[in-house]
């Protein structure tokens, strides 16, 4: 499928929307699902729109005083360039976040009126749809991957409603040795429950399409027998009342494409993945909730973890096979944001439930597996530039596109405006230091270091309102958002520094590899560490040098910078030593809630391993 052919998707579409209105709903003043008022969400979105400009004008026109405390020249504009390309990013966290605390606490019963389709569905209500679950896996362990799945079952047996669902293993396994355990352990399934909700294991020959390509042909086979379907990845859990819960809200809204949980991390026993999603999980609660405010039936779409109305997603939302060759080329790897956009171009809304309702996943265990599925990420991000001339797309769905695309070009300009800085400085004339407002400076700094985690600090205080018991107290919760902060200001330049990295070497036709994750903790080796991050160290260290010879003084400027590029192999050989990650299970430090309430089926994985 071209991009071009997507001309003609796009006229079907709005042809769907027609039948919209055919069958009672007000397009023109409803959202398809006929639950929200269009005149209030293009209100919000007016309102998000202000505060966002007016944040970034108002930094920019402050860095622009500044830098031309001594003149204005070409380096000057590169800096404020650099800045203006990263700064949405930022912006739209900080508002995201500041809005979402405050409906998540300040506004009685938040959830309907940030998501309003939970309204037409009711806890009495019976599961009348048949729903597909799959489990989409690649070269995994096989008995980990179905134990989980397993968990899920048993969950959903208790529910009552177990009869409405049946489960696929869509393997595109490719390792000789994996084969025969999946057969087997999907043998051992079907021995062990016979009868009601199927199991069906299926195994590509030719992995077309990646995971996109793998659910695809799940919809061309067996779509048509199914009205819902829960994509979930390997290391996905879904409790079975939440599973229901979402089936009912999809049930009752026949315009509802898509509708997204809230996904958290699970308790860990890696000390790396355990720092990490604590501060994930705060970070995006209040997040997630802003942005659905003002996102609406145009939300947000992670590929697992979600209910997916089959029909639409089958006739609208096949990816377009992009021009040219990878990495930019050919099969599109971040599959979920475009599927979103194209389920909403269809007609269909697609929603997310923004608190945390027993869905879950696991984290990678160390640095050395978050930064390549980072880089993947990136990789399928960079991809989007070839597809902004999507016809048909809304005005957000646009938006979201160009956010996505900058999310990783954004850290390359930060990275980029580190080098610029400190060729600044080697270029400045003599006595220029006399004249620079350092105060000024000083301050513009610190906020931007605030809104870049001020996301984080919205989820501790939201952590804080509801209730610090369920994370251990007050003083257990401060200390695991300290840590979180030092992680953070570690971590933030290593994914600036790694996009940029691969950015660069993509263009001499570098490609990212799709193939299993690692799911449990382990040391990485020194060797391993060295390998991976030697030119992240080598960076920092030309940075930090470059600096002190012309100006040793401004050194303090960099500091926050390069301190994560130069430590980051001690750093990703140590948060990964899983004797600290036993201690910090043992003394539940970053603890999860589940830790101190914990459900059913976490502790069932927790039984498996």
């Amino acid at each position: 499928m071209s991009i071009e052919s997507t001309s003609a998707e796009a006229k079907t579409a709005v042809g769907a929307t027609q039948d919209v209105t055919a069958a009672g709903v007000l397009t023109g003043e409803t959202t398809p699902t006929g639950t929200q008022s269009v005149r209030a969400v293009w209100r919000r979105r007016m309102i998000f729109a202000a505060l966002v400009t007016g944040l970034i004008v108002g930094m920019a026109a402050w860095l622009v005083h500044i830098l031309a405390h001594d003149g204005f020249g070409l380096l000057d504009a590169a800096l404020v360039a650099c800045f203006l390309i990263y700064a949405p990013w930022i912006a739209v966290g900080f508002w995201n976040s500041a809005i979402g605390f405050f409906f998540m606490n300040l506004v009685k019963n938040p959830v309907p009126k940030i998501s309003p389709v939970v309204l037409k569905a009711h806890d009495t209500d019976p599961v009348f749809v048949k729903v597909a679950i799959l489990m989409t896996i690649r070269n995994e362990d096989p008995a980990r991957a179905f134990a989980r799945l397993r968990v899920i079952k048993k969950s959903l047996d208790k529910t009552g409603q177990a009869d409405k669902f049946d489960f696929f293993v869509l393997s595109d396994s490719n390792k000789p040795e994996v084969f025969p355990l999946e057969e087997a352990a999907a043998e051992t399934w079907r021995n062990e429950f016979p009868g009601v909700s199927q199991l069906f294991y299926r195994r590509r020959e030719i992995n077309e399409g990646y995971k996109a390509g793998n659910v695809r042909d799940f919809c061309e086979r067996w779509g048509n027998d199914y009205e819902l379907m829960i994509p979930l990845d390997a290391d996905s859990i879904m409790t079975g009342e939440t599973i229901v819960k979402m089936v009912r809200i999809h049930q009752a809204n026949p315009r509802l494409g898509i509708l997204q949980s809230l996904i958290v991390g699970m308790p860990s026993k890696s000390f790396f993945a355990r720092v990490y999603q604590f501060g994930m999980r705060h970070g995006l609660r209040a997040y997630i909730s802003g942005y659905a405010w003002w996102h609406a039936d145009c939300g947000p779409f992670w590929g697992h973890n979600t209910t997916i109305r089959i029909q639409p997603f089958k006739d609208y939302c096949k990816l377009p096979l992009l021009p040219g060759k990878p990495p930019f080329g050919g099969h599109i790897l971040s599959h979920d944001h475009i599927e979103s956009m194209m389920m909403r171009r269809a007609g269909y809304e697609v929603r997310v439930i923004p608190e945390e309702v027993g869905s879950f996943e696991e984290t990678p265990p160390t640095l050395l597996d978050f930064e390549a599925r980072d880089v993947r990420w990136a990789n399928g991000n960079l991809q989007y530039v070839k597809l902004l001339n999507m016809p048909g797309l809304l005005p957000v769905s646009y938006m979201q596109l160009l956010l996505a695309i900058q999310m990783f070009i954004g850290q390359g300009a930060v990275v980029l405006f580190a080098v610029l800085a400190a060729l600044a400085i080697a270029l400045a004339p003599t006595g220029s230091a006399l004249t620079f407002p350092v105060w000024s400076a000083l301050g513009f700094y610190a906020l931007f270091i605030f809104l870049f985690i001020a996301p984080r600090i919205f989820g501790i205080f939201d952590a804080l309102w509801r209730s610090a018991a369920r994370y251990g107290g007050v003083v257990r919760l401060f200390l695991a958002g300290a840590m979180d902060m030092v992680f953070t200001f570690i971590h933030a330049p290593l994914q600036m520094f790694a996009a940029s990295y691969f950015m660069v070497a993509a263009l001499f036709g570098r490609k990212t590899r799709w193939d299993g994750q690692q799911r449990d903790g382990y040391r990485v080796p020194w060797r391993a560490a060295a390998k991976t991050f030697m030119p992240h160290t080598v960076f920092g260290l030309a940075i930090l040098l470059f600096v002190l010879f012309f100006s040793p003084l401004s050194a303090i400027w960099f500091v926050p910078f390069v301190f994560g590029l130069i430590a980051v192999i001690p750093f990703a050989v140590y948060t990964s030593d899983t004797r600290l990650g036993e201690w910090a299970e043992k003394n539940r430090f970053c603890p999860m809630p589940e830790e101190y309430d914990m459900p059913e089926e976490i502790r069932a994985v927790q039984a498996v391993g």
